[in-house]
């Protein structure tokens, strides 16, 4: 009699896995990935990584000790760490289905019988009764086609691309912080130039003045000169306005508000220009917390199609109690007081009005989708490599030429100082020579800041030094602030 029972229960099983294997719904994939090239077309050979501490190679302790502050109380970085949390949860009861479930009861009753239910004359005598119960409940369901393993592994890499999106975050924000601060840097760098102008443009107004007290000079020329030095002057508020409210950029990315901090500055003159090399394409692959995101959730979608599949399968479960009962506490203890069963089902989708089919075409999109997520995170990588190495190599040469642009305009304000003081040279000549000077200075500024940009946007695309091995120490510990992008 057993056998027979577990011969039919075999081929019924069969029956259905077999009908279902033939309507299983089957979709083509295929994951064809960008081609890599072998080199980049700006690079220059040298180094395979930037330097791993990339903030201090710009030679200032204060920006390496904002990085530093940032990594640890950059509020946007805590909240990506919360996500690894909650993904970590969602994994744990993904992968809970794999294990059997144990649970204790226990139940203490008392009941009042009317004596009127037993007897149909009097007298009625009713009765007190109590029972106790106590036990365990454990159940399994059989994994046999592995549709309880596909989700939980889908859950545990949804999980650990978290972690990588966290150090996106990371990467990202990083990068902000040294923007911010060479635009504080610059801010302060033109105020100061904007204050000697003003020093200037007032010795020029003097000489003017004098020039027509002696009648060398119109009065024309001199209002002229007064546009000049009220002009220079209005430049100095927005400039003020800059450094500080940079300043109070860098306290919000620390995660301190701005009244907390002091940020000292200085000038972009101070700073060191690094070289880094890109290294080969190939590698980006393994640097970017980006792109290795991306094929972890690609590994996630595909266990989650996997599951879809599974889904059309019948699933097995296992169930078992075990206990005692007595109508008197004392005697719930004894032998003869144990009580058990033993259960078995099979559950197999016969017909569920396409659900199922839904299911499996809904996870095979999202399979696709991010497929075409991780090409494009590929391709964007390799074309911002690309674009901070032309950004860098270009500043280089913006900043040569227009140092001999001011080293020029700078030589024709002195000449034309002198002759001004002969009283040899007309204020028009004068006045377009000294906004040529001006202009130059300014702009020699804002070319120093894109140069130092383009380095932190040439760090940012090789992924800030990030690592793989250390973005897996997170998942052991998330909420210790420990961060994968290696700054």
């Amino acid at each position: 009699m057993k056998w027979g029972l577990r011969g039919a229960r075999a081929c019924a099983l069969g029956l259905v896995a077999g009908l279902l294997g033939g309507c299983w719904p089957e979709r083509p994939f295929v994951a064809a990935l960008p081609e890599i090239p072998e080199a980049y077309r700006a690079a220059a050979t040298g180094p395979t990584r930037p330097p791993g501490f990339w903030a201090a190679q710009f030679g200032s302790p204060e920006l390496a000790r904002l990085v530093e502050q940032a990594q640890e109380q950059n509020l946007d970085i805590a909240l990506a760490s919360a996500r690894i949390i909650q993904a970590q949860g969602q994994a744990e009861v993904a992968g809970a289905a794999l294990y059997p479930q144990l649970q204790g009861t226990e139940d203490a009753s008392r009941s009042l019988s009317p004596g009127t239910l037993r007897s149909k004359v009097g007298p009625f005598t009713s009765s007190v009764s109590n029972r106790f119960d106590l036990g365990l409940t454990a159940s399994y369901a059989l994994d046999l086609f592995g549709r309880n393993r596909s989700l939980a592994e889908s859950a545990r890499e949804t999980a650990t691309s978290s972690i990588y999106d966290r150090d996106v975050v990371a990467v990202a924000t990083l990068a902000s912080v040294a923007n911010s601060y060479f635009l504080m840097l610059a801010a302060q760098d033109r105020l100061r130039l904007a204050r000697e102008d003003i020093r200037i443009a007032e010795s020029v107004q003097s000489a003017i003045r004098a020039r027509l007290e002696v009648g060398t000079a119109t009065a024309l020329d001199l209002a002229q000169q007064d546009s000049v030095v009220a002009n220079q002057r209005a430049a100095v508020p927005p400039l003020e306005q800059a450094v500080q409210q940079t300043r109070n950029l860098l306290a919000v990315l620390v995660g301190r508000t701005p009244e907390s901090m002091s940020v000292r500055g200085g000038s972009l003159d101070a700073l060191k220009t690094p070289a880094v090399r890109a290294g080969l394409p190939s590698q980006l692959l393994f640097q970017r917390p980006d792109i290795v995101s991306a094929e972890t959730k690609l590994v996630a979608q595909n266990a989650s199609v996997s599951a879809a599949r599974a889904a059309f399968l019948p699933t097995i479960s296992l169930t078992g109690t075990a206990g005692v009962a007595s109508l008197t506490l004392k005697n719930l203890l004894r032998p003869d007081a144990l009580a058990a069963s033993l259960a078995e089902g099979l559950t197999a989708p016969i017909f569920t009005g396409g659900s199922l089919e839904g299911q499996l075409l809904a996870a095979q999109g999202l399979q696709i989708e991010a497929l075409e997520v991780y090409r494009k995170s590929i391709i964007q990588a390799l074309s911002d490599v690309e674009n901070a190495l032309i950004a860098v190599q270009q500043s280089a040469v913006h900043e040569r030429l227009q140092l001999a642009a001011v080293a020029a305009a700078r030589r024709a304000y002195q000449i034309t100082e002198v002759r001004l003081r002969e009283g040899t040279v007309d204020v028009v000549t004068l006045l377009n020579i000294q906004l040529t000077l001006f202009q130059a200075q300014d702009q020699l500024t804002q070319v120093r800041l894109e140069r130092f940009q383009a380095a932190v946007s040439l760090y940012q695309a090789l992924g800030g030094g990030w690592t793989q091995e250390r973005a897996v120490a997170v998942f052991a510990g998330p909420a210790a602030g420990t961060g994968g992008a290696d700054q």
